[in-house]
């Protein structure tokens, strides 16, 4: 009893939690010398005779191997449909109308019944449909129509791979394609505080592979908010403002990214999780989310809802004139790429078998249920660890954290090593496992092999803004945040994650035994690992 005491005494101290600041990528300042300066430098084309060429783009056809991209011309997209599935027999038919919705990859039965204003139990199929986990690609669902508001356009604007960071991504080469595109991007820095000097373009790509989120959807919401990719901005306030957002809190690319990943992983997880099942615009009106939808399409919608009006969204959503339009003109036919590489979470996906994080016999403590991957918003992903320490603040600790699995280090820079499962040295396929706050003394360098237990790095607070060191540990499968509370349920060494009711509330479970997150590391928050394990 008197060394459980000295334990929760010790414990009591810690404060550990990633940091509820406007990014991970901590505060950024400007040098004040004369030489240095953060201002873009505008190219001298007109941006009003929009004389820019083509962009360079891969072809549909997908591998795994970057090669040069051929120019492509734009047609006009066919309007998507749903596939058909082999129905022999109906269930017994509602006494109101129906609808007739094939499950699409990602849905699960509670989130479906969100968006289209049902029960789960009033939701119907032939096919044996589980209450949680994940539904199987077109599954025919029978659904009262329950809906008596206007909704959005039942118009699929992208797929759901255009939205994640997925293998569509992989031959992409940001630098080349903003380059040869001559916009301001091509020739704006900016000077933040964890990179130096960034170019546009490495601020797209940090962006991109840090949200894991596709590089190509940012660069098109960029070129449509402010024409930053292919020309100028055609005036001061975009030049300040160039993802659109007026607000000085977010002046200036960086920040404006930060807020735009943020708007577009609500809506693209809140609708996989049907926690958003409307918009709200800029000018106040509201409208229901057509239960049809993408999540990628709802990513799009729901950014731009919250820089415009109604009538002016309604006109960006247009099919033949407004967003997908521009997207296509840009890179090509999104649906031919996201035909080569979808389902993004195929059927029977399964987590690996994962380890809890640090070493057997080393006492640390569960400090953030679940709570966001990377930004603050989207995805309830991560889950946070701090080995237990007689002192608070952010010293590197002794301790280390350890590979959960095996696995090939693909990224391991600013404080964050990502662990790719499958091998193939593409992060944006299949499982990968995120340790964020890694110090850089110790930590693994990239094309390293692990095994289940070699070291991956110490804790800190290296890689973004934090209370204290811990060890920020996400999961994702093909580009997409899985949630940590979610379909596929979280387990490491036997512990599954549950959320809590707000972020970094929750508890880990196994056989009968609970514990409990705490940001301060009392008793109800420490766990062993299993030397078996």
């Amino acid at each position: 009893m008197k060394r459980f005491l000295t334990i929760a005494c010790i414990a009591s101290i810690i404060l550990t939690a990633c940091e509820q600041s406007p990014s991970l990528w901590g505060s950024y300042a400007t040098p004040t010398a004369e030489n240095t300066t953060s201002s873009p430098m505008i190219p001298s084309t007109d941006p009003a005779l929009n004389t820019a060429s083509p962009i360079p783009q891969a072809t549909a056809t997908f591998t795994l191997t970057p090669t040069s991209v051929p120019f492509l011309t734009y047609t006009p997209l066919p309007t998507q449909s749903m596939p058909a599935a082999n129905i022999t027999s109906l269930p017994p038919t509602f006494d109101v109308p129906t609808w007739l919705y094939y499950s699409q990859s990602g849905d699960t039965l509670p989130a479906v019944a969100a968006r289209f204003n049902v029960n789960v139990s009033d939701i119907r199929s032939t096919a044996d449909i589980p209450q949680s986990a994940l539904i199987n690609p077109n599954t025919l669902l029978i659904i009262p129509k329950r809906i008596t508001d206007p909704t959005t356009p039942n118009i699929q604007m992208i797929p759901d791979s255009e939205m994640v960071f997925s293998a569509t991504s992989v031959n992409f080469d940001i630098p080349s394609y903003v380059s040869q595109a001559g916009g301001t991007l091509s020739s704006y820095r900016e000077y933040l505080g964890t990179t130096g000097w960034t170019s546009g373009a490495g601020e797209i790509k940090r962006a991109a592979i840090e949200n894991s989120i596709n590089p190509r959807l940012l660069l098109a919401v960029l070129e449509y908010e402010s024409h930053w990719v292919r020309g100028q901005p055609l005036d001061a306030l975009h030049t300040d403002y160039p993802m659109g957002y007026q607000n000085q809190l977010y002046k200036g690319l960086f920040s404006q990214l930060v807020w735009a990943v943020n708007q577009l992983s609500i809506g693209y997880y809140g609708w996989r999780t049907g926690t958003i099942t409307s918009l709200k615009f800029a000018d106040g009106s509201s409208l229901r989310i057509d239960p049809r939808l993408n999540a990628g399409t709802v990513a799009i919608q729901y950014l731009f809802a919250q820089l415009h009006s109604q009538s002016d969204w309604a006109q960006i959503i247009n099919s033949s004139q407004g967003f997908s339009n521009l997207y296509s003109l840009m890179f090509g036919d999104p649906w031919a790429r996201g035909d080569s590489v979808n389902p993004i979470l195929p059927p029977g996906l399964k987590q690996p078998m994962l380890t809890l994080p640090f070493e057997p016999h080393v006492e640390w403590s569960f400090t953030g249920g679940p709570h966001g991957a990377w930004e603050h918003d989207g995805s309830l992903a991560a889950v946070d660890f701090a080995p237990t320490s007689d002192h608070g603040g952010c010293a590197v600790t002794s301790y280390w954290a350890v590979a959960a699995a095996p696995g090939l280090i693909v990224r391991s820079e600013n404080g964050v090593v990502v662990e790719d499962l499958d091998g193939d040295g593409f992060e944006q396929t299949g499982w990968d496992l995120v340790y964020l706050h890694m110090a850089t003394t110790g930590r693994v360098p990239v094309g390293t092999w692990v095994n289940r237990n070699d070291h991956i790095g110490h804790p800190s607070c290296e890689g973004g803004i934090a209370t204290g060191t811990h060890l920020h540990f996400v999961r994702k499968y093909n580009g997409e945040w899985l949630a940590a509370d979610g379909p596929i349920p979280f387990v490491l060494s036997g512990w599954t994650v549950h959320a809590g009711a707000a972020p970094y509330l929750g508890t880990l479970t196994q056989n009968g035994q609970t514990i409990i997150a705490s940001q301060v590391g009392e008793f109800k928050s420490i766990i062993f690992r299993d030397p078996n394990d």
